[in-house]
């Protein structure tokens, strides 16, 4: 289990790094063709949008496997010692809650889009853009279930 886990790990690693060298050489590159040869690819200011929304939602999920996002935590902060184990498992239970609904919805929002035919770019399909917004929101709402019941 342990090298399955480290595996994801430097899986997510790979992914999130990739996005983002592409994002800047996407980006860079539409920069330099524009000013210098009035040029670039049709399809690039797309490409950088749908590859921003990837790099958060992967960026989230690297995020979410030590439990280290962004956290507005004053009960935790202020309660008494005996009470913050309950508040911090109370606070991951919700953020689970919340991360399955968000799963759920985008879940259909991508089934729409599929039955939609609608296409992102090029030839590559919208639904496909927006799969990680399921995939994403769901491992999220995994690890914060495992983190509700094993906090750390």
């Amino acid at each position: 289990m342990k090298q399955a886990l480290a595996l994801l790990r430097r899986f997510e690693d790979a992914v999130l790094v990739l996005i983002l060298a592409a994002i800047i050489g996407v980006a860079a590159y539409q920069v330099v063709a524009r000013n210098l040869f009035d040029t670039g690819l049709l399809w690039g200011d797309a490409l950088v949008r749908v590859l921003v929304i990837w790099v958060a939602m992967v960026g989230a999920m690297v995020a979410s496997r030590t439990d280290d996002h962004i956290r507005i935590d004053l009960a935790a902060r202020f309660a008494p010692a005996s009470w913050r184990p309950f508040l911090v498992r109370f606070a991951n239970g919700f953020t689970s809650a919340v991360l399955g609904v968000f799963a759920w919805f985008s879940l259909r929002f991508v089934l729409f889009e599929y039955e939609d035919g609608m296409i992102a770019f090029g030839a590559v399909p919208a639904w496909l853009c927006a799969s990680i917004l399921p995939l994403g929101a769901g491992l999220m709402c995994l690890r914060y279930l495992l983190h509700t019941l094993a906090p750390r």
